[in-house]
């Protein structure tokens, strides 16, 4: 897996989700490196602290001293666009540093794998980019307005032509990036349309497990065989984009499934969802003290003030009335409680 080597961007609010794909990438994709860049010095530190093996966590300081002309449209934009802004900047920028790479694949970091990606290179041959369809279901199909690709998973090979289209990319980025559409312009995202326009050779991903979401799931049957996750009884799942998850309350609700009006079946429940929040309920437990999470017993003598016992009865009611409205609609989705950002 040397010859693939993969890149995302987070801070320290997200380094559950961010976790949780290291850990799926590593099991299913032994080896892969994946560089982090840090959208906050508090991310930065806590992933240099812990050291993990093939995990490179880079300051957002250090990646603007390397390409000042993205950096410099830091001050025009709104934070999220910026970030939006630096994707094909940070693929280059760890194109550089890995030469002897084949792939650089950007992932956003809410994206976990269940099974290999090795499906999806197979499918690329001698392609110089990659890039994944949202594959809207018919209802949503005034969605593509947003893009035809998604930005959740972009391959480059780490040639002249992998590296061209992520400088002409870049330079887009830089010249506009707004979290709006113009025309046929969107964020980062809304370029790719003209991947296939500008330049031979790039591949569209075919693999129903890739990229599987909210806005495409509810075209798709899904169950368990053995310990794959399989799309209409025959293509394993490979990675699923949990875009819209939300804490509320202490809980995990993903209202991505209400917003796109596709169905939550217990089979995408319990072998979809599950595992993601059981891992990123595991990763809070080990990481809570550097997040700032209280972890810290109270003495059995301790009496709770008022303003605590105030938050944590409305708390619980908000928690009963999310769960009513999940079994009523099965469109919002939370799991056991886990401890607030």
């Amino acid at each position: 897996m040397t010859g693939r080597v993969y890149c995302a961007y987070f801070d320290h609010n997200y380094l559950s989700r961010g976790l949780a794909l290291y850990h799926s990438l590593q099991r299913h994709a032994p080896g892969s490196r994946l560089w982090v860049l840090c959208l906050s010095e508090r991310c930065f530190e806590i992933l240099e602290k812990s050291a993990l093996a093939f995990l490179q966590p880079v300051r957002l300081s250090d990646f603007e001293a390397a390409d000042p002309a993205t950096a410099a449209t830091r001050t025009s934009r709104k934070p999220l666009e910026y970030y939006f802004t630096c994707t094909p900047g940070w693929m280059l920028y760890v194109a550089q540093r890995e030469p002897s790479a084949d792939w650089v694949t950007y992932l956003d970091g809410d994206l976990y794998f269940f099974a290999s990606p090795e499906p999806i290179y197979a499918e690329l041959g001698h392609a110089a980019a990659a890039i994944i369809p949202h594959r809207f279901t018919p209802r949503l199909q005034k969605l593509l307005r947003y893009g035809t690709y998604n930005v959740g998973w972009v391959g480059a090979r780490n040639d002249e032509r992998g590296l061209a289209i992520l400088r002409w990319w870049r330079e887009r980025c830089i010249e506009w990036c707004f979290d709006y559409v113009d025309g046929d312009r969107f964020a980062d995202q809304g370029y790719l349309d003209q991947f296939p326009v500008r330049f031979a050779d790039v591949a569209i991903v075919d693999h129903p497990g890739a990229n599987l979401a909210p806005w495409n799931v509810g075209a798709h049957a899904i169950g368990r065989q053995g310990d794959r996750v399989l799309i209409d009884g025959r293509a394993p799942l490979i990675f699923f984009h949990f875009q819209g998850l939300r804490r509320a309350w202490g809980c995990f609700v993903f209202n991505s499934h209400w917003v796109h009006r596709a169905p939550l079946t217990r089979a995408v429940r319990e072998h979809v969802y599950r595992p993601y929040v059981d891992e990123m309920l595991r990763i809070e437990a080990a990481i809570g003290p550097e997040q700032g999470t209280d972890t810290k017993p109270h003495g059995r003598l301790t009496s709770p003030s008022l303003s605590s016992l105030l938050r944590n009865t409305l708390r619980n009611l908000a928690e009963g009335c999310l769960r009513v409205l999940d079994i009523v609609t099965r469109r919002a989705f939370l799991v056991v409680r886990g401890r607030a950002y």
